[in-house]
């Protein structure tokens, strides 16, 4: 079943500690940022700017992902090395066990927004 709302989404994150952690993280994201609209996608929340990808969040048992794009996950590669972020290729895996890291979530949203200010494109366009 296609998961539609924020709050079935939410229904989805079966321990009540981690599911009120996921809502934080994504009021959090929508204070700081008016801009940016929040919407369900591939079944999970996401958050776009002007119709563009800007940052996704999953729930898995162990950990929160927030995943923006690639592009972002290289740029701050040597930074999530030096904070001892879990990460695959994608996203940054944010234990339940540990605080949220909000200032790393800042600094992928604020590059996605500068990076992708004037793409039109949902997913940035792939280099030659």
């Amino acid at each position: 079943m296609a998961i539609k709302t924020s709050d079935e989404y939410l229904q989805t994150i079966p321990d009540p500690e981690n599911r009120e952690k996921m809502v934080k993280v994504l009021d959090w994201v929508t204070e700081q940022y008016p801009e940016l609209e929040m919407r369900i996608a591939w079944n999970q929340p996401m958050f776009t700017h002007h119709g563009t990808f800007i940052i996704g969040f999953s729930a898995a048992s162990k950990h929160m992902a927030m995943a923006p794009e690639r592009h972002t996950m290289i740029f701050f590669e040597d930074i999530m090395a030096q904070r001892g972020t879990d990460r695959g290729k994608m996203f940054a895996r944010q234990p339940w066990n540990k605080p949220f890291d909000y200032e790393l979530a800042t600094m992928f949203i604020n590059h996605q927004l500068k990076t992708k200010e004037k793409v039109t494109n949902f997913w940035m366009p792939k280099e030659n």
